[in-house]
């Protein structure tokens, strides 16, 4: 692999006393989309809320260990610029009710005080839509509500959102387990389409989502990285008893 995006190392993570990640060590590849996929409770959205420091907001949640992104330190450095860098999608669509798309899309700006140029912004929003496949749904009511539109396309708009801080990795919690099997399929398709841009990372408890749409796995058990590999030969000759058990369906 030439040199990751983002490097775990000796990673765990609590909740109070409990141990939730136990020393997970995982290096993600660039432009590339890695899929996080295990039972309920196996810790995968605890590890993405651990890469964009959302876990410490948490009342007793606490880290141990080293996460870099480009040999950057995140644990050292100011959560806000971390979170710029590293967007999140959630499991649920979740525009700002009060704000229009074009709104939306540069509300990290907005929220940041980040002062940018009226036509600037106006390319970032374009850019950004084109990107989330939204732009020709959307282009002639940009200042309309983002809450009318349907839930893939709010799905959608919430990824334009992420995308227009120009982020180096996107995390995505479960983005279709609220959604139809019809934008389920746009956002897949999408997904495999924005790798161009950047770094994915997905937590999926469906595998036949995971061998779809990405190129590396990893699969959690219990707070552990059991194993991770291109998807294609974890899916095909998995290396640990457990990963093959639990692509069987014989837990999950």
């Amino acid at each position: 692999m030439e040199s990751p995006v983002l490097r775990i190392e000796n990673f765990y993570a609590y909740f109070g006393d409990n141990c939730v990640l136990k020393n997970v060590n995982l290096s993600i590849p660039k432009n590339k989309a890695t899929a996080i996929m295990g039972p309920s409770g196996c810790g995968k959205t605890t590890l993405i809320r651990c890469i964009n420091r959302m876990h410490e907001l948490t009342l007793g949640a606490t880290v141990s260990g080293k996460i870099y992104l480009l040999d950057e330190d995140i644990y050292a450095t100011n959560p806000i610029i971390v979170r710029r860098k590293i967007g999140m999608v959630f499991q649920r669509p979740n525009p700002f009710p009060t704000m229009s798309i074009y709104d939306n899309v540069i509300a990290g700006y907005k929220l940041n005080g980040i002062k940018i140029a009226k036509n600037e912004l106006e390319k970032i929003v374009e850019e950004s839509l084109r990107k989330a496949a939204l732009w020709d749904e959307v282009k002639d009511f940009l200042h309309r509500k983002g809450s009318f539109l349907s839930g893939g396309q709010q799905q959608r708009l919430c990824l334009a959102r992420a995308l227009a801080m120009r982020p180096e990795i996107i995390l995505l919690d479960e983005p279709t387990s609220a959604l139809d099997p019809k934008s389920t399929a746009s956002i897949e398709e999408l997904i495999t389409e924005l790798v161009d841009y950047v770094t994915i990372i997905i937590v999926t408890h469906n595998t036949a989502q995971a061998a779809r749409i990405s190129d590396f796995t990893a699969f959690m058990y219990l707070g552990e990285l059991i194993e991770f590999g291109p998807t294609e030969k974890m899916f095909t000759v998995p290396k640990d008893k457990r990963t093959e058990e639990y692509l069987g369906g014989k837990f999950g």
